[in-house]
């Protein structure tokens, strides 16, 4: 990752791009870069986690959606942003020990490589891939300023993008309010938009394998998630206050 961060001209965020951290005796190191965005005084934090299950009981579990589709993506949007940058800067994040309780995000959110500014928002992606046709956007009920701006990405969006699965009661059913990475930014205010897919049948397995991803969709799935942090650039700052 931090070969491909450099190849792509996106500068550390701090004076490295790996930043180590600790929990419970438990070490795991995140990868963050840094794209300087035109006015910079708005922050996107994009992030996704590169750890997965690794061996357990003699198989690998390769993880390809959940989640190097992830970091996958977001490197194809580090290089997007780099060639045509935003107005916000952009905060690459690629999180360690995701699978473990979120602890690389939380390290983040307690120690970022900079203080993040009053307008900062996250955009998390954890299993774009196996969409079968359909991404979800979570988030937008937390903070009622990101439903336009998503609402109007879908309409011409490659692939059918709705919101929700982000509270309780969602018609949808499961609340991924607190199921990846974004979950710490939300804890501390900070509002978020979660792209994913629903769980598939090899999700947590050994399984979940490259060949089983089909290109078009994985491919429509980040060309929408790029579209999305364009119009979300735009927004920025929101004009409303996240609810949390």
């Amino acid at each position: 990752l931090t070969d491909e961060l450099g190849g792509l001209g996106v500068l550390p965020a701090a004076e490295t791009y790996r930043m180590p951290f600790t929990w419970n005796g438990g070490d795991g190191i995140n990868v963050l870069g840094r794209i300087k965005g035109e006015d910079g005084s708005s922050l996107i934090v994009l992030s996704a986690h590169f750890d997965h299950l690794g061996i357990r009981d003699g198989e690998i579990f390769n993880g390809a959606d959940d989640n190097a589709s992830g970091t996958a993506a977001v490197l194809e949007l580090a290089r997007l942003l780099v060639e045509d940058p935003p107005k916000a800067d952009v905060l690459v994040a690629f999180l360690d020990a995701e699978e473990v309780g979120l602890q690389g995000a939380r390290a983040l959110v307690a120690d970022p490589p900079g203080a993040f500014p009053e307008s900062t928002l996250n955009v998390n992606l954890d299993m774009v891939a196996r969409s079968g046709g359909v991404l979800w956007a979570a988030g937008a009920h937390h903070t009622p300023a990101l439903r336009p701006v998503l609402e109007a990405v879908a309409e011409g969006a490659p692939i059918t993008l709705r919101l929700g699965h982000d509270r309780p009661d969602a018609p949808e059913g499961d609340d991924w309010t607190s199921s990846s990475d974004h979950a710490p930014f939300h804890e501390a205010g900070i509002p978020f938009i979660y792209f994913g897919v629903e769980d598939h049948a090899d999700y947590h397995r050994p399984t979940d394998d490259v060949e089983l991803i089909v290109p078009s969709d994985f491919e429509a799935s980040v060309t929408t998630i790029y579209r999305a942090i364009r119009a979300l650039d735009a927004a920025l700052p929101l004009a409303t206050e996240p609810s949390r």
